[in-house]
């Protein structure tokens, strides 16, 4: 009696086993198989390695029939290259995909410059050159796509105003390897990015030395006030390769980052930040740039992206033409200042039905943070007594959070690392005597920076 009422494994039906295992990681799976032969079984049940391949290795049907395997030794395969990035390999190699796809329809050109991915020898042959690990999610990355050509357009984004332009390549782990630094402020910084034009490159910290954080990524921003040439502030990023990347293929895919000329151009459009005046509509779109920017002394300059429109439905006697605009520039540190002049970018637009008029224009401040409003004034062509105002939405320009370094030495006394904190959309007082200066304010036509392809040569 006793003996027929122990628990016999092998007497439990297979399918509510098997709808158990669909539960368990591909860690659990594996400990099971080491049980009895009855689970070893059954762990290795198709199905089930099926769904984690999908999730792990975003395998397809196409790709198990062309390798020939069972779902289970497909994972095995992969788990053996693979393994050690199987945490971040599915994020990034999704945001590869996608962003292929994106460029396949926006950016053609730009997909014929990626690279195959590298292996595993040459990532480990690169640790050796520089001296130091590299993350894993880089690494995972660069296992998919080891960067880019040195070509132009950069894959990281672009920028162009009237006299200066940027386009950044994504590095291929060689060049970059060849970039490392060991200079006092930038000591174990691998570059991840680079321009031509500008020199300008974005960093990963592979060290948490000098004041930096672990994997952090950043734009050096060398301080012109400090005595000591290697006193570096930075413009923070992101906290991670994986973050960085990431956020970026988002803002491409999902049409955050408008397409100019097969150009990705990192203008942000703030939600709400749209307007409508009767039948014209004005939104806007702001970037800041990093290359002609600092924080010591305080110089953070800002590019804004305008668009107007007048509706399609919109009756042919409403055709209007601008005649001047008005500005309300309000900084951080609570300073006002009104610009007003006539046209915009030297141009007097003239909007009928359906038509789109864009331009660029820039700014800089002695604050991090400053938001812009204003309206621009028409009149109607069949009337020029009839004259309107159409307002501007209220647009913020932010720069990225920026760290200071550990020590620095200027003309007021020394920061130690006590002293020193991030800071982002606000700055302490020493700011207040250049609260009343907001630069100079230049615009350019839009079309014209659009149609020429590399503005400032090499």
């Amino acid at each position: 009696m006793a003996a027929s009422s122990e628990f016999e494994m092998d007497q439990l039906p297979s399918d509510p086993l098997l709808h158990i295992f669909t539960y368990l990681s591909y860690r659990d799976l594996v400990h099971c198989s080491f049980v009895n032969r009855r689970l070893n079984e059954l762990s290795k049940h198709n199905l089930l390695w099926k769904s984690l391949c999908c999730k792990h290795w975003l395998l397809t049907d196409a790709d198990r029939l062309r390798s020939g395997l069972s779902w289970y030794f497909l994972f095995k395969r992969y788990y053996w290259d693979l393994g050690r990035y199987i945490q971040h390999y599915a994020v990034l190699k999704k945001a590869w995909e996608q962003l292929k796809s994106f460029l396949q329809q926006r950016c053609p050109r730009m997909i014929a410059s990626l690279k195959e991915g590298t292996s595993e020898l040459e990532l480990k042959d690169i640790e050796s050159q520089i001296g130091c690990k590299l993350p894993d999610d880089y690494r995972c990355s660069y296992r998919i796509h080891n960067g880019q050509k040195l070509v132009i357009p950069g894959l990281m984004g672009s920028m162009s105003l009237s006299n200066h332009y940027r386009s950044e390549v994504l590095l291929d782990v060689e060049t970059a390897a060849g970039g490392f630094q060991q200079r006092k402020g930038m000591r174990h910084c691998l570059p991840l990015t680079f321009c031509f034009h500008t020199g300008l490159s974005q960093y990963m910290t592979l060290d948490p030395v000098e004041g930096r954080r672990m994997g952090e990524t950043f734009y050096p921003c060398p301080d012109q006030t400090a005595q000591d040439p290697g006193a570096i502030d930075m413009f923070i990023t992101g906290s991670s390769f994986l973050e960085w990347f990431t956020t970026y293929v988002n803002n491409v895919v999902t049409g955050e980052y408008p397409i100019i000329k097969d150009q990705i151009f990192r203008y942000v459009h703030e939600k709400g930040c749209v307007a409508t005046t009767g039948d014209i509509t004005v939104s806007v779109s702001t970037s800041f740039l990093p290359e002609l920017s600092s924080v010591h002394p305080p110089h953070f300059f800002f590019t804004y992206r305008i668009r107007i429109e007048m509706s399609s439905a919109a009756s042919p006697e409403a055709a209007c033409q601008l005649d001047s605009r008005y500005w309300k520039i309000t900084t951080s540190d609570g300073n006002v200042e009104e610009v007003q002049g006539p046209g915009v970018v030297g141009e007097f637009p003239v909007m009928t039905p359906g038509k789109v008029h864009e331009y660029a224009s820039c700014t800089t401040f002695s604050t991090p943070s400053e938001y812009m409003e204003g309206h621009y004034t028409f009149h109607r062509l069949a009337n020029k007594e009839e004259v309107f105002q159409v307002a501007i939405p209220r647009f913020h320009m932010v720069c990225p959070t920026y760290r200071e370094p550990e020590t620095r030495t200027d003309d007021g006394g020394e920061f130690n690392d006590a002293d020193r904190r991030d800071r982002s959309n606000s700055r302490d007082d020493r700011d207040d005597d250049d609260g009343g200066d907001f630069g100079r304010m230049r615009e350019m036509n839009m079309a014209a920076l659009e149609g020429s392809w590399c503005p400032r040569h090499i």
